[in-house]
């Protein structure tokens, strides 16, 4: 994400800041200008022109720039995905990416003028919730985001772990086979669809999405290599899941050394999920499987016949971050889990869930956040706020750090057990 640390607020919002720098809404023919300056801003080397790729995601109004005497010297994209909340509904989220400032025009207000700009927008249009993955922790909070979910990912050593445990349950009459990139990106996206739905803090995915993952498409100065893709369906035929991986050729010697690297996996349902990682750790001269990102509540470890061979991956931090732009309408879609009623009191300098908010459950789970001048139980910032949303944070743990502040005895444990989720909330995808 963005790379402007330090970038001060001078004249929010607006299209000229005060050094003359004009922020703008780019066209087609800024797109290689504005290209350029994104790929020095991610402090990569320009080798190609990715002007065609970057057209294909221009959105009006939604791709911004700012240009100081012609040239583009910060840059910044929004678009609209579903975000999946809990309970299984699914909430329209303003997506930030792109976010760069040039080496050469920080802390001129570049960043907070676009992402000012950007979220008033997507508020005007009725959307609940923005998110984004940060590059940088210090940057986002003073915007209204918080950590919303985390990566998490296992090394495995398959000598050590003897692999899954006897008697785990797998589908009755069902079979795996190796697919092919075309046969993917036909049968991938319901079975990603159908999979999200189920996952609180995934993202769907779109045709383009599935273009570069499957090599159709080419993404400017990225390597894409060929994955293996072994696909789980059911007895019926039905797809029930998918793992792609890749596999390094290395020997000591005369004896295989390999390591499996998992990329995708998508399991409907338990028993597919044992199929796949069963099947995963049977591939012929591998010794170390190494899953790079998974759900942090996922139980593939206890799945082993020795868990301790699996060891935490190097990339366990937070992922996607979010900001609360609508309260009402963001803490209506999700459910809940146990009745009960809180009121928090939000700090939001930029307004947008500012205020004193009731949050009310009912005994079927269902709840709703409206504006209340009752006492308030706890006292938080949008930040915070945002962290809670998904469920991928906990309030006795945001107020032993002193991040909320619980001004009724017990509230913090209360709020907890409304806000708890049975999946931990999980995006594998980056954006």
């Amino acid at each position: 994400m963005g790379n402007d640390a330090q970038d001060e607020t001078r004249d929010p919002g607006s299209g000229r800041q005060q050094d003359g720098t004009v922020i703008r809404a780019i066209t087609e023919n800024d797109i290689t200008a504005w290209d350029r300056a994104l790929v020095h801003g991610f402090l990569r080397p320009y080798v190609e022109d990715g002007s065609e790729y970057r057209l294909l995601t221009l959105e009006p109004g939604r791709t911004l720039g700012a240009f100081d005497a012609g040239r583009c010297v910060a840059t910044f994209r929004s678009f609209d995905t579903e975000l999946t909340v809990p309970g299984g509904a699914t909430v329209e989220a303003d997506a930030v990416t792109a976010v760069t400032v040039s080496a050469t025009h920080r802390r001129r207000g570049l960043l907070s003028s676009m992402m000012t700009r950007d979220l008033a927008a997507a508020h005007e249009r009725g959307t609940p919730v923005a998110i984004l993955i940060a590059a940088e922790y210090n940057i986002y909070g003073r915007f209204g985001f918080g950590p919303a979910t985390r990566g998490h990912g296992w090394n495995i050593d398959l000598l050590r772990a003897g692999g899954l445990r006897q008697g785990l349950a797998v589908p009755h009459g069902g079979r795996i086979d190796f697919a092919t990139m075309d046969e993917v990106r036909r049968i991938g996206p319901d079975l990603h669809d159908r999979w999200r739905r189920a996952r609180p803090g995934a993202i769907d995915r779109s045709e383009l999405w599935w273009r570069l993952t499957t090599g159709d498409l080419k993404a400017p100065g990225r390597e894409w290599k060929q994955p293996f893709v072994a696909v789980h369906r059911d007895a019926d035929g039905a797809v029930t899941g998918l793992v792609t991986y890749r596999v390094d050729d290395h020997w000591d010697g005369g004896y295989p050394d390999c390591t499996l690297t998992v990329g995708d996996f998508l399991a409907l349902d338990g028993a597919t999920a044992v199929a796949l990682w069963r099947f995963v750790f049977s591939v012929d001269w591998v010794r170390r499987v190494v899953v790079g990102n998974i759900g942090v509540d996922d139980p593939l470890p206890l799945l082993l016949a020795e868990p301790r061979a699996a060891t935490p991956g190097p990339d366990n931090v937070d992922f996607t971050w979010l900001r609360v732009l609508d309260v009402e309408a963001a803490f209506a879609a999700r459910t809940y889990g146990a009745p009960g009623r809180v009121v928090l009191d939000v700090t939001d300098p930029a307004g947008y869930a500012d205020g004193r908010w009731a949050l009310e459950v009912a005994a079927d789970g269902t709840g709703r956040c409206t504006a209340t001048t009752d006492e308030p139980d706890l006292a938080l910032g949008a930040s915070q706020l945002g962290s809670l949303y998904l469920g991928g944070e906990t309030v006795p743990r945001l107020a032993a750090a002193s991040l909320v502040t619980e001004l009724r005895p017990g509230a913090a444990a209360a709020a907890d057990l409304l806000l708890r989720t049975p999946l931990a909330a999980w995006n594998p995808d980056g954006f």
